[in-house]
């Protein structure tokens, strides 16, 4: 069945424009910046021909065109050159003051622009250098112009103040702002590594999830088909009709280690189709008397022994419990001496303690001794110990190989990495 496409909220035209905006901006820096220029250029020359009500206009009629002029075209290296511009700007600023044009907001929107790209563009004390240094110097020269003699002290000296420290918090803001979304963005950034490193990670343990499985199914069956088959070819003149029944067991042995094998890489093609074929259930102690059949066929006499009430299992801790016992039983058949073998299975508490050993010689033979250096041993030991059980493997004092280990009867860790 087709999935319909999520469908996408529709952007307001107003944040459609503000987008467009800002990609136009970001593709041409220079246009924009040369567009506020000349805007902050017709606010300055406005601001020069404004004079309070009875006073004169200043005698240098072009001074203030000059000067505003100069300092909104060297606002247009405000990306690169932020100090210098704003030394500019308040030079230009304080001279068209002690010429005696009135310092309005519209006069001062080139040094204001200059503030603010100085307190977004750099770190906090070239900030506060500059923008204190070019606040008195243009409050001085407000205090001592003739163009506001008929303004009392305080408001010539709070009206600069004001209108300069605007610039200087909202580019403060600003830069406050950009530096949280590149912090949000390093963390979604790292959020996605993590993620990506999660999912290798995952990978990773399936894979080697995967390989147990197979090294269990196909070690345990072709160690058990290569004993039957020896078996029958030591029996076939001798006794004909124990070689059939052992050539019967055989067919019996590959066509469970078929079935496994297609169980286990069943797992691989599997997909979120409902009308996918079910998979077998993963094996387990109730087909304990199965493998112990099929051993006793392979020559190799198996004795179970239970203790304690048995409790049910959880799906995770029955699979390990049965798959250790299988490789066990294995390496007693490849390795072994002797042709007799021993499971002990003891309910305690909260835990199941299993015991396969075999008897053997007192000293430990080096053929008796390479289990512990295999995978076989490996394997078994991190299937315990992916469910929080314990697991140990070794000759014995009196003799032979013991593999022991404890298992809860609840996995203490997730159950997925070992359920097929």
């Amino acid at each position: 069945m087709s999935k319909r496409p999520r469908e996408s909220t529709p952007l307001s035209p107003e944040r459609r424009y503000a987008d467009r905006l800002e990609e136009f901006a970001v593709r041409h820096p220079f246009l924009v910046d040369l567009a506020i220029v000349l805007a902050l250029m017709g606010c300055a020359t406005l601001g020069s021909s404004l004079t309070l009500p009875g006073a004169d206009p200043p005698s240098q009629d072009k001074a203030a065109t000059v000067l505003m002029s100069v300092s909104c075209l060297a606002l247009l290296k405000h990306r690169t050159h932020p100090r210098t511009v704003v030394t500019v700007t308040a030079v230009c600023t304080v001279a068209a003051v002690a010429f005696g044009y009135l310092l309005t907001p519209l006069l001062l929107a080139p040094i204001m622009a200059a503030l603010y790209w100085l307190a977004a563009l750099t770190d906090r004390r070239t900030t506060r250098a500059y923008g204190i240094t070019t606040l008195v110097a243009v409050t001085v020269a407000a205090v001592f112009s003739d163009s506001m003699d008929q303004l009392s002290v305080l408001l010539r000296t709070i009206g600069p103040i004001f209108w300069l420290m605007l610039p200087l918090a909202a580019g403060k803001m600003t830069q406050l702002r950009r530096a949280y979304l590149t912090a949000v963005q390093a963390r979604a950034e790292h959020a996605e590594r993590t993620r990506e490193e999660e999912a290798r990670q995952r990978v990773t343990e399936e894979r080697m999830r995967i390989a147990r499985e197979l090294h269990d199914v196909v070690a345990h069956h072709l160690a058990l088909a290569n004993a039957q088959a020896g078996t029958a070819a030591h029996l076939a003149l001798s006794s004909p009709e124990q070689t059939k029944k052992i050539l019967t067991d055989l067919t019996g042995t590959t066509s469970s280690a078929l079935r496994e094998l297609k169980g286990t890489l069943g797992l691989l093609r599997r997909n979120d189709d409902s009308g996918s074929t079910p998979l077998e259930p993963s094996p387990g102690l109730a087909r304990l008397p199965e493998l112990i059949s099929t051993c006793e066929s392979a020559g190799l006499d198996v004795t179970v022994t239970t203790e304690g009430e048995p409790q049910p299992l959880s799906p995770g801790v029955d699979l390990t419990a049965f798959r250790i016992v299988q490789e066990a039983l294995t390496n007693v058949t490849k390795h072994a001496t002797t042709e007799a073998a021993h499971v002990r299975l003891a309910y305690t508490g909260s835990r199941l303690l299993i015991t396969v050993s075999n008897d053997g010689p007192a000293t430990a033979t080096a053929i008796e001794a390479v289990p512990v250096r295999g995978f076989g041993v490996m394997g078994m030991r991190e299937r315990a110990h992916s469910i929080g059980g314990e697991l140990r493997a070794g000759p014995r004092p009196e003799g032979g190989f013991a593999v022991t280990t404890a298992l809860p009867l609840q996995p203490h860790a997730a159950e997925g990495g070992d359920t097929p």
